[in-house]
């Protein structure tokens, strides 16, 4: 009887001790750090940001968790126990700790009343558009967050400190977007002090997966409880994406991708449109070889190669030329804001201000919109119309989901 309740006794201390030591992991890693914002409908308030952390943990939770534990995890993620405040480092600018200071220069009360229209326009056609009512169809519309798999989660780039999460998509201004998300959650130090220009942060950088935070590496993070995390991140912090013309996007993906010289892309993709839409059995092996000799694929066999059945089957679109509903999951998720390239300096501006950050921060100057709808009509010339009516049905969501007209006058029978 005596062991009996010894080893009762000592199970019990054993399971408080694991539950302390849970505790104090998810603290070290800031997993229950949430500093909640509202929705994009209203002025969120800065708070005051946790300690940087130069070289944060990608330590897996434990899957031997008692279940227990579950209930009390639950209580203290969905922000029901107070979160620990920490005290605001020397390198953290003011307006990071002081909600006084956050706030830019006062915006026009018409001018700001007519972006936060076009900002509700958008998301309700979005929101209509995913409706079970809609007549628009197309694969994984109907799937919840949790039926997509953390694989395909990997375009969406969380920043902790703010609160925000950004879907980035390739060909539209994600570059300077992933700068600035570098910037704001100081994920990236140099001589041990964040940046804090958008445009001093390396180009190597920019895009190195190991830099940035996303949804995919969650499971790796933290097991059992990474889709728990998503979704109440998801719930509370600011949700963004920028887009563009989908006809537009796969012009720019090609000139940046294709029709220059990339040993990458060329090996990967233009060897592959080469030997089955342009009759070189044997292409040369390196894409300096090949464009001395004038090899190179065409914006047509790129059309070829995205309408070909056999491209999808064999792995998925490269993310240049993805559709936006496949890397962001527009219906799954609600974002709370949707920018334009078409309309990047004022969504920017709008974004910024919306978050609060706009007087420490602001989108990279100089960014041009080097492939216009005007040109179209030239690039299109040379397809087919059956191609171009494909290519639209292939990319009709994009089109739709986001506020895009059908280009008429490559589909006028359409």
């Amino acid at each position: 009887m005596g062991k009996s309740r010894f080893f009762r006794n000592g199970l019990i201390l054993g399971s408080v001790f694991t539950i302390l030591l849970i505790i104090i992991y998810w603290d070290d890693v800031g997993a229950a750090h949430f500093y909640l914002h509202t929705t994009i409908s209203g002025p969120q308030a800065s708070r005051p940001p946790p300690i940087s952390r130069s070289t944060p943990k990608h330590e897996a939770v434990e899957n031997s968790i008692p279940l227990d534990i579950d209930a009390f995890l639950n209580q203290f993620l969905e922000g029901t126990s107070e979160p620990h405040q920490k005290t605001r480092d020397d390198n953290t600018p003011a307006a990071f700790g002081n909600a006084s200071t956050a706030a830019g220069k006062p915006e026009d009360k018409d001018t700001s009343e007519e972006k936060r229209k076009r900002q509700d326009d958008r998301k309700q056609l979005m929101h209509d558009l995913c409706s079970i009512n809609s007549t628009l169809d197309f694969p994984g519309k109907s799937r919840t967050f949790d039926d997509i798999p953390s694989r395909e989660l990997d375009h969406l780039i969380v920043d902790d400190r703010h609160g925000i999460i950004y879907c980035y998509v390739p060909k539209v201004a994600c570059s300077h977007w992933k700068r600035v998300m570098i910037v704001l959650s100081e994920t990236l130090l140099v001589n041990g002090v964040p940046y804090r220009d958008p445009m001093d942060v390396p180009s190597e950088q920019v895009h190195d997966i190991k830099v940035h935070l996303t949804l995919n590496k969650f499971w790796k993070r933290y097991g059992k409880f990474s889709r728990h995390l998503m979704n109440v991140k998801l719930k509370n912090y600011t949700k963004f994406l920028f887009v563009r013309d989908p006809f537009v996007r796969l012009i720019s993906a090609f000139r940046n991708k294709l029709e220059k010289a990339n040993e990458d892309f060329y090996r990967r993709f233009s060897t592959v449109m080469l030997k089955r839409y342009g009759n070189y059995s044997n292409p040369p092996a390196s894409v300096v070889d090949a464009f001395r000799s004038g090899i190179r694929p065409s914006f047509s066999h790129f059309i070829q190669y995205l309408l070909d059945p056999k491209t999808q089957k064999e792995k998925p679109f490269n993310e240049h030329w993805k559709q936006v509903y496949r890397l962001c999951h527009p219906c799954q998720i609600n974002y709370d804001f949707i920018g334009k390239l078409e309309t990047v300096d004022e969504d920017a501006e709008h974004l910024l201000r919306t978050l609060q950050v706009d007087n420490i921060i602001h989108f990279p100057p100089g960014y041009r919109n080097r492939t216009t709808s005007s040109w179209q009509r030239d690039w299109f010339s040379s397809i087919p119309y059956e191609s171009t009516r494909k290519l639209y049905k292939l990319y009709e969501p994009d089109f739709k989901l986001f506020g895009y007209s059908k280009p008429e006058k490559l589909l006028n029978d359409l």
